[in-house]
């Protein structure tokens, strides 16, 4: 008996947040205000890490900027500070665990606070086929792809369950829903990461005194940068999913942070296939795969970095 009203219980529940899903698609829930908060965001030396800064300080929050290339990072810090907002520079490797709790204990140090938004946003990607890949840059891509969440969330997270208040947000890629052939290394470290944000997701909702934390899964389809360059589906494909504005990706994640939204996949398009993934057999999703170029859209990518890369050496020597 208790089962059934169990079960009766969860149906309505089910119905209520699809409607109220529903209702959102319509009418824009109502965004929270973030001045004053304290923004640490990983990769911040470029790509969608510089962008995020710009549209962290726009909403009046102070910023702190973590990257392993110092000179970016001081780039990304300037343009912050001309538009108008703070920033603090750290030169942080994410990958070593030890540096990424030193470096936070130091950040708490310097400014007196706590961090209270967490955006893990850096990611690098290997460019080459399995087989081709060497081992030394597998291990790189899960490092900062991966592993470098646990790293970070376990320096930040203790000071947002002591406050009960923080939002942490994972950038991981739509290749962490659904893959595609050449990249394994990451596809696999997107997919861990996921992973990890959805289990870590579940944790907080089962703990009802951290309430006041909050999560958002951003998955970004291909972006106009040059970390895909040279990525590629079929000609009509492109002209309805084409590859995505960098300053498009991070506007429409900071809508989803602002309004507690747990996952954004970027363009909406790419919930198709996140869906079918689940729902079609394997050969109809291959054959969709094919039909759309995506089996293969990744191997334009490998064969110009190969090019960069032998023109590199070729000019060094």
């Amino acid at each position: 008996m208790i089962i059934l009203m169990d079960m009766q219980m969860m149906l309505l529940d089910v119905v209520y947040f699809i409607l109220r899903g529903c209702l959102q698609i319509v009418m824009r829930p109502r965004t929270k205000d973030i001045e004053g908060e304290l923004v640490l965001i990983t990769g911040a030396g470029g790509g969608l890490g510089r962008l995020f800064a710009l549209e962290f300080v726009r909403q009046g929050t102070e910023v702190v900027l973590w990257d392993v290339n110092a000179e970016s990072n001081e780039e990304t810090a300037k343009l912050v500070r001309e538009a108008g907002g703070t920033a603090h520079t750290y030169t942080v490797d994410v990958t070593n665990r030890d540096t990424v709790y030193k470096m936070a204990d130091l950040v708490r140090k310097d400014l007196g606070r706590d961090v209270t938004f967490l955006i893990n946003n850096a990611g690098v990607v290997a460019g080459y086929r399995l087989l081709d890949c060497p081992d030394d840059l597998v291990e790189r891509t899960l490092k900062v792809n991966c592993h470098a969440h646990f790293w970070t969330v376990k320096a930040f997270l203790p000071q947002m369950k002591a406050n009960n208040h923080g939002h942490i947000v994972t950038v991981a890629s739509v290749l962490g829903l659904f893959a595609t052939a050449g990249v394994e290394d990451y596809c696999a470290s997107k997919f861990a990461a996921v992973g990890f944000h959805e289990s870590l997701a579940h944790e907080l909702l089962t703990e009802e005194e951290y309430d006041g934390i909050k999560t958002t899964l951003v998955c970004p389809y291909l972006i106009d940068n040059d970390m895909f360059d040279g990525c590629k589906i079929r000609d009509e494909a492109e002209m309805v999913l084409s590859a995505q504005d960098p300053v498009y990706v991070v506007q429409q994640a900071m809508n989803a942070i602002l309004i507690d939204q747990p996952l954004v996949c970027i363009p909406r398009l790419t919930y198709i296939p996140y869906i079918a993934k689940t729902l079609l057999p394997w050969d109809a999703n291959v054959a969709t795969y094919r039909f759309v170029g995506s089996d293969r859209s990744m191997y334009p990518f490998i064969e110009k970095k190969k090019n960069k890369t032998a023109n590199g050496a070729i000019n060094a020597a």
